[in-house]
């Protein structure tokens, strides 16, 4: 059961950060302090995709790059924070589902542990139980050997009385 909550708990999470990442995007637009840190970040992306494109594409790489003007700076910024929120969040609810999934192996492991030592200690009683029966089957054996085998059953006794009834028939 709770499995399915959990994960019905992460999907609402990432569908919940959609609206938050918006919002932050709205408000990182409007901010007059943040508007600048924003606007310096998207330059700085600007020009490390730039350089990153052409040399994948094989043009030079010392030509000067032209700044974003400061409507597009803006809205790459703030596609950048939103994307990173989503980002972010997927990155915690993916944490959370492994520890969660290791604590979960880690409790069936305990009790397989447990198990195997319980099986291991039902062995030792087991072997000790069958070491003292052979303990035990020797002595009967060397009783047996000493005595024969009506002074292992008690026979004697009973052979005797019946030998007592055969004589007095009279």
């Amino acid at each position: 059961m709770a499995l399915p909550v959990a994960k019905l708990g992460t999907l609402a999470l990432r569908t919940l950060s959609k609206p938050i990442a918006s919002r932050l995007k709205s408000q990182a637009a409007v901010h007059p302090k943040f508007r600048n840190f924003i606007i310096a970040i998207a330059q700085i992306n600007h020009r490390i995709t730039t350089k990153i494109q052409r040399r994948i594409y094989g043009h030079s790489t010392n030509v000067e790059i032209r700044p974003l003007d400061e409507q597009k700076a803006v809205q790459a910024a703030t596609d950048l924070i939103g994307e990173a929120f989503i980002f972010s969040v997927a990155v915690a609810a993916l944490i959370f589902e492994v520890q969660r999934s290791a604590r979960s192996e880690a409790r069936k492991e305990e009790a397989r542990k447990q198990e195997l030592a319980e099986l291991k200690q039902r062995e030792e009683s087991l072997a000790k139980e069958l070491e003292d029966l052979k303990v035990k089957l020797s002595e009967i054996e060397r009783l047996a050997k000493g005595r024969g085998l009506t002074g292992i059953l008690n026979l004697k006794g009973v052979h005797g009385a019946e030998v007592s009834k055969e004589a007095t028939p009279a």
